[in-house]
């Protein structure tokens, strides 16, 4: 027989899921609002830019390029055994721009853009300098959330298509190293059953993926309650939040998606 204290614990934990989501959904909303026509501050916009994109690049290199080293060393097997040379390129490129990229990619950039950018607002939020910009008539969310969240949004879009290239040249790299295979080989494989659609699907989970890691960010960063430990508790959330998010986004987009 299930207790009463279970039935309470699974009904407060019901609540609080909702209460999270409705709030997403609302900044979700001012945020839009925020964007038509246009208002947000253009400095923080691409000081954020410099911040989240530039400053992501090494290690989001360094991520895609083994990410195609070990796609390449997982078939080497099977290339071998089934003499299927010719299939390393389109299985490599299919792959990487429409999953492999984009997925991990975000990841990585959520635990380290979209963990920094819920630390650095929930502890302006504790410290009570958002009550400040409110007392200056400064609106926290076009001022800090919204160059946020185009900031994260653009960069997140660029990383994943550059990542995808740098995955390939990985890709590349070791199969022509551990499986003796030409580039060329390699090349046309990629060229002749890799279609634009592929591209623009990994673009567009990129662009789903980093608005996500934005709001979601954005959102745990500003409703933070409980001082330090307030914080510790924001990130955490935050984080979870985004890999869930992206996991549900990447199965309904590859679901609607041609």
């Amino acid at each position: 027989m299930i207790g009463e204290g279970f039935v309470r614990s699974i009904g407060r934990s019901t609540l609080f899921a909702f209460r999270e989501i409705g709030g997403v959904t609302l900044l979700t909303g001012k945020v839009l609002r925020s964007l038509v026509p246009p208002r947000f501050d253009g400095p923080e916009f691409w000081r954020n830019m410099y911040r989240m994109g530039n400053k992501s690049l090494p290690i989001i290199a360094l991520t895609a390029f083994f990410v195609g080293g070990i796609m390449v060393i997982q078939a080497g097997v099977f290339v071998k055994k089934l003499n299927a040379g010719q299939l390393v390129g389109w299985g490599a490129g299919y792959s990487i721009f429409r999953e492999v990229g984009p997925m991990l990619i975000a990841l990585m950039f959520s635990g380290r853009v979209g963990s920094n950018n819920t630390a650095e607002l929930a502890t302006m939020t504790v410290t009570e300098q958002l009550d400040g910009l409110r007392a200056l008539a400064i609106d926290p969310i076009t001022y800090l959330a919204v160059p946020r969240v185009l900031a994260m949004t653009l960069s997140l879009l660029v990383l994943v298509v550059l990542g995808n290239l740098i995955a390939l040249y990985g890709g590349a790299l070791f199969a022509m190293l551990l499986l003796d295979l030409e580039f060329s080989t390699l090349y046309y494989s990629l060229v002749e059953n890799i279609g634009w659609m592929d591209f623009v699907h990994g673009v567009i989970k990129a662009a789903v993926f980093g608005a996500s890691i934005a709001i979601t960010s954005c959102y745990f960063g500003i409703s933070v309650r409980g001082g330090a430990i307030g914080v510790g508790k924001a990130v955490n959330a935050a984080v979870v939040a985004a890999a869930i998010s992206i996991v549900a986004l990447d199965f309904f987009v590859t679901y609607l998606l041609p």
